[in-house]
């Protein structure tokens, strides 16, 4: 009788590890957690060849291996880093990543790592700005967010990236892919962080077709009035070379003029030998020699050879 009772005992005990068997692994992974590799190992299994790449350059791979960190890692696709390099004339990923110097690498990079581990939801508790591991002019360079439709990220080059794929887990942090490379202040040229944003296209063909980009990818340090592109759009047309070679240097100051030390409401000597007066205001105005002022719509956009504020018409000097 004994014995009999033992066999039914056990017999259901088997039954009911074979019902859980059945229903799956979410009540397994509760009480054994898969283990998981740490960033580098996890960006590895998920293809983030081209961030691997540039991570061996810069001689980061011990942060995001170490095993006593928890960081936040904004990886971007191996499409995103062609997508850049394309941009900056270079044929692919590959041939970015052995041009640019180890330090840029690691800039760009730090810049995509938050120094604490934080899921799509701790984000958005972080507000609309938050700390990078990149520190820039004293201080930690800073992502801008919004979350009004998923996670987006704005860097400093005005660009805005996609979190697509959020909360991969590592061992010693989080991972959320992005369709973008974060541009860093401080380490591209201002002709750079032009090619780089949409917006600037036809600045940047104007520049090519005037032969400047040499001269604006030099030491500086310069300050440009950036027209968008709908400003050309309005701007005269059929210029000169020479004629387009005074315009365009007549949205440069030979110095680094950051948006606090504007002198406003006194001339502004530009490299075209001609002055602007830039006019205070919610909106400042820049005033050039026609009767419709330029409105600077965004300021401060650093570049490692000095600033871009952005304006939205092509200042038209004396032809």
């Amino acid at each position: 009788m004994h014995i009999r009772n033992f066999l039914k005992a056990g017999l259901a005990a088997l039954a009911m590890l074979a019902t859980l068997s059945a229903c799956g692994g979410d009540d397994d992974d509760a009480l054994f957690p898969p283990a998981q590799g740490n960033i580098a190992e996890v960006a590895k299994e998920k293809g983030f060849n081209s961030l691997l790449a540039a991570v061996t350059k810069a001689g980061i791979g011990s942060t995001l291996t170490a095993s006593n960190a928890q960081l936040t890692v904004f990886a971007p696709t191996d499409q995103a880093f062609t997508d850049l390099a394309r941009q900056l004339g270079f044929a692919d990923a590959g041939a970015m990543v052995n041009a640019l110097p180890a330090p840029a690498l690691q800039s760009i990079l730090t810049y995509h790592v938050l120094g604490t581990k934080k899921l799509a939801a701790d984000l958005v508790a972080g507000g609309a700005t938050q700390n990078t591991a990149y520190t820039f002019a004293n201080a930690p360079a800073r992502l801008s967010f919004d979350f009004t439709s998923g996670v987006k990220i704005t860097d400093a080059a005005l660009t805005t990236a996609t979190v697509v794929t959020a909360d991969v887990a590592a061992s010693n942090g989080v991972i959320h892919a992005v369709d973008k490379v974060l541009v860093p202040p401080g380490v591209l040229n201002v002709v750079q962080m032009a090619q780089v944003n949409p917006q600037f296209t036809s600045l940047v063909s104007a520049v090519v077709a005037a032969n400047l980009q040499g001269t604006l990818s030099g030491a500086g340090p310069f300050t440009v009035f950036a027209p968008v592109n709908a400003a050309f759009a309005a701007a005269p047309q059929n210029l000169t070379v020479p004629q387009l070679t005074t315009v365009l240097t007549y949205h440069v100051l030979g110095s680094q003029v950051l948006s606090s030390d504007i002198p406003f409401g006194t001339p502004v000597a530009t490299a075209a030998g001609q002055a602007i007066t830039i006019l205070a205001g919610t909106a400042p105005t820049i005033r050039d020699t026609t009767n419709v002022q330029a409105r600077i719509v965004a300021v401060d956009v650093r570049a490692s050879n000095g600033v871009i504020h952005v304006i939205d018409k092509v200042l038209i000097p004396v032809l």
